[in-house]
């Protein structure tokens, strides 16, 4: 195996990390491994139809990684203005506190938003519920599918 299949094999195996470590593009990583592997055979490894359904699933979970917390805020009844609030909040929690805190504070502020915005304890808490279920959900299908992009890129350069 050459340096240069190597590094793509680490390229996919950080992004695999990257989709759970704060600030760190996992999927793009991930991408950027399997193309790095493309280029160094010619533009042979993987096939074009492998390459294709691999760029399909990296920008697939770019879109989850950027979305996916919306989509479940919005789904448990949160306006546009609490996800925004949401996703400011969270990021800069992430920034100083990490993971948890980044957790926590969506779920703080999506449920705090919407008790202010409708006075009501329940919807509100489901909200906050489906928003952070949503974040959490959003991370495991960025591991998953990172992962299998992991492993179809090093059965690429074993096979």
């Amino acid at each position: 195996m050459d340096v240069i299949a190597l590094l793509a094999i680490a390229l996919a195996a950080v992004g695999v990390a990257g989709v759970v470590l704060p600030l760190v593009p996992g999927a793009l990583l991930s991408l950027a491994g399997v193309y790095l592997y493309w280029w160094s055979t010619g533009y042979a490894d993987p096939s074009l139809p492998v390459l294709v359904t691999l760029t399909v699933i990296g920008l697939f979970t770019v879109i989850i990684d950027y979305f996916g917390g919306a989509i479940g805020a919005r789904a448990g009844g949160a306006s546009s203005v609490t996800t925004t609030a949401a996703v400011v909040v969270g990021l800069v929690l992430l920034l100083v506190t990490g993971p948890v805190g980044f957790l926590l504070g969506i779920a703080a502020t999506v449920f705090i938003v919407e008790f202010v915005r409708n006075h009501d304890p329940e919807q509100s808490a489901r909200a906050a519920l489906y928003a952070t279920a949503a974040v959490l959900a959003s991370t495991v299908m960025q591991v998953l599918l990172t992962g299998a992009m992991l492993v179809v890129l090093v059965l690429a350069v074993l096979f």
